[in-house]
């Protein structure tokens, strides 16, 4: 009995160990960009920064899309491809929901090189917190 003990202990001493040494997996939500985007890049570096393994991914739609385009500046003139880039370099994924461009008819040419897209920004959202993505909105 008192093996078996032991043995239960083991296991579940290594379960949290495992579980302690899980890469975290979090989504962004952007749908302002004039609103989220210096704050949220920000957040995304500073994330980076304090937890170089966590894997990110940002879903982009509606109006958060823009801030994906080449040439988006905010009222304080601030371009944000360099900071995409450099974010991408460090394993960030940026998504862009194709419903919205196609309610806004842009284009995948319109869009940095660095961007991937989705169908549905929403449905992204919903499915990458059911794969145990911490969601963000900044």
């Amino acid at each position: 009995m008192r093996f078996l003990r032991l043995m239960f202990a083991t296991l579940l001493l290594s379960f949290a160990a495992t579980q302690a040494l899980a890469q975290q997996q979090v989504v962004y939500h952007f749908d302002d960009a004039p609103a989220q985007a210096l704050k949220g890049l920000r957040n995304i570096r500073n994330h980076l920064d304090g937890d170089p393994g966590v894997q990110i991914s940002v879903v982009a739609l509606g109006p958060g899309v823009d801030m994906l385009m080449p040439g988006y500046k905010d009222a304080n003139g601030t371009d944000y491809a360099a900071q995409v880039a450099a974010l991408k370099a460090r394993g960030v994924r940026f998504e862009v929901c194709e419903n919205t461009m196609k309610g806004r008819g842009l284009k995948k040419e319109q869009f940095l090189p660095e961007v991937d897209y989705t169908p549905a920004g929403v449905v992204r959202l919903a499915r990458l917190q059911a794969q145990g993505f911490a969601y963000i909105k900044p």
